[in-house]
């Protein structure tokens, strides 16, 4: 007996809940399903969590930053089992309210390993089921490393839900994980150091900010090691050493914990997508601009599972999921927009991008005039004692509209978020200028910035 419905999404994370209620809604027959509890990688294992555990950080940090100017900050502490059971009661409930949620929307909840055993059919666990679209939103893991003793490494879930937070820990990688993860953990009282193999970690980002990152980091305890190949992770009764190659030297340092922060790849080697006939490369699914995988017409991916233009962010894989749904359900074409979606590495303080690097800019031959401003000496910035900070901004001359922002500094992220909203709707920095904020906010600060 096999179980028929129009559509069957594989994924309970936030792309996959969207998708499935969303076609639930217009009266479609929904089944959704997952190997891990629902709610996915964001809520229970990702952003959500790690916003909470650098809250902690973040008090600590401010604290610090007005000792002797009215706190006794360094008498501040964090108290990391209850810091850790602060995000368990927000991370527990999660994948029960989520269930609920969707059989409350009329979508049939499954659990299990999902894998084609034909264009249309999946077994999940034995059972076979059928549907006329099936959603493929199964996220990322972390992608496999291959020296000696890799296998003693911990992924970012198990360090979200690490007991007691170990005084030494090396972070392997240049990436969001390490870096967010390490802040966190100096603001706990660890001693961690990031290993890189690459000349410039975050690559993704404006590189002059990164060095100011990378200098703010080192005064709160962050040691980055560029440059640097690991070349195995051995333990010992203390906890692991880590052997490594630097400028043709070889050496070693030794740690409690190792944890992977070397980049993540599509969650998809358990489907039997050739079996599916879904076409998939390095970068995930196969699929056109309208979500629908190139060689399965009832197939449609998004997020971390397809190869599209859009960024590895939560948002930006609902938005896709949404766009999905509504081609699936109208057999349309539609295209989702990436125009200035903001991207942060919640370190302390937080580094941003919005749009076009400064090279790629110049490279691709606009009229580019470049706003740099350091913000660290700013009102903004002396109120909470802090001494790093700094914007660039990119601004087509020929159009007085931003192409590209880069901001490094407390509370950007929130700044960005009115940046991103005045470039997908093509302001110009005279239209931006000219609107009144409130004061005094870091808010008010981008008339300034530009």
């Amino acid at each position: 007996m096999t179980d028929t419905y129009d559509l069957l999404v594989i994924g309970a994370g936030m792309a996959g809940i969207a998708a499935a209620t969303k076609c639930s809604s217009q009266g479609w027959h929904v089944a959704i399903v997952d190997a891990l509890p629902y709610g996915g990688t964001c809520a229970l294992r990702g952003c959500d969590p790690k916003k909470i555990l650098r809250r902690g950080a973040e008090i600590v940090e401010a604290a610090r930053l007005l000792d002797g100017k009215g706190i006794n900050g360094d008498q501040l502490s964090i108290n990391w089992a209850d810091l850790m059971n602060h995000k368990h009661g927000f991370t527990d409930p999660v994948p029960h309210n989520v269930e609920e949620d969707l059989r409350s929307r009329g979508v049939t909840t499954l659990h299990g390993v999902a894998a084609f055993t034909d264009n249309t059919h999946v077994d999940i666990d034995g059972t076979s089921y059928e549907a006329n679209k099936i959603f493929v939103a199964t996220g990322a893991r972390p992608r496999e490393l291959d020296f000696p003793g890799h296998e003693h490494l911990i992924d970012s879930t198990t360090f979200l839900n690490l007991p007691n937070l170990p005084p030494r820990i090396a972070f392997i990688g240049g990436g969001f994980v390490s870096f967010e993860f390490a802040h966190i953990a100096a603001r706990a009282g660890s001693s961690p150091v990031i290993i890189d193999r690459g000349r410039t970690p975050l690559k993704e980002f404006d590189p002059d900010l990164v060095e100011l990152l990378l200098e703010r980091g080192a005064t709160a305890g962050v040691a980055v090691r560029r440059d640097t190949t690991i070349t195995s992770v051995a333990k010992t009764l203390q906890g692991f050493r880590i052997t490594m190659q630097h400028a043709g030297e070889t050496t070693t340092i030794d740690t409690d914990i190792v944890v992977h922060g070397a980049g993540r790849t599509a969650d998809l080697a358990r489907m039997s997508l050739d079996v599916g006939d879904v076409a998939c490369g390095p970068r995930g699914i196969s699929v056109t601009g309208h979500l629908q995988s190139t060689t399965n017409d009832h197939v449609y991916a998004a997020g971390d599972s397809a190869d599209t233009p859009g960024m590895p962010l939560t948002p930006v894989a609902v938005f896709e999921a949404k766009v999905a749904a509504s081609n699936m359900l109208k057999s349309g074409t539609a295209v989702p927009d990436y125009t200035a979606i903001p991207t942060v590495v919640f370190t302390i303080p937080e580094l941003v991008r919005i749009g076009m690097l400064e090279q790629d800019a110049k490279d691709d031959g606009l009229n580019v005039g470049v706003r740099f401003t350091n913000t660290s000496g700013w009102y903004s910035n002396y109120r909470i004692g802090e001494t790093a900070g700094a914007t660039k901004i990119l601004i087509d001359k020929s159009t007085d509209r931003i192409i590209g922002a880069h901001l490094f500094g407390h509370d950007y992220a929130e700044v960005a978020n009115t940046i991103s909203l005045a470039m997908k709707h093509g302001l110009t920095t005279k239209q931006i200028k000219s609107t009144t904020a409130t004061y005094p906010s870091t808010g008010s600060d981008l008339a300034s910035m530009l």
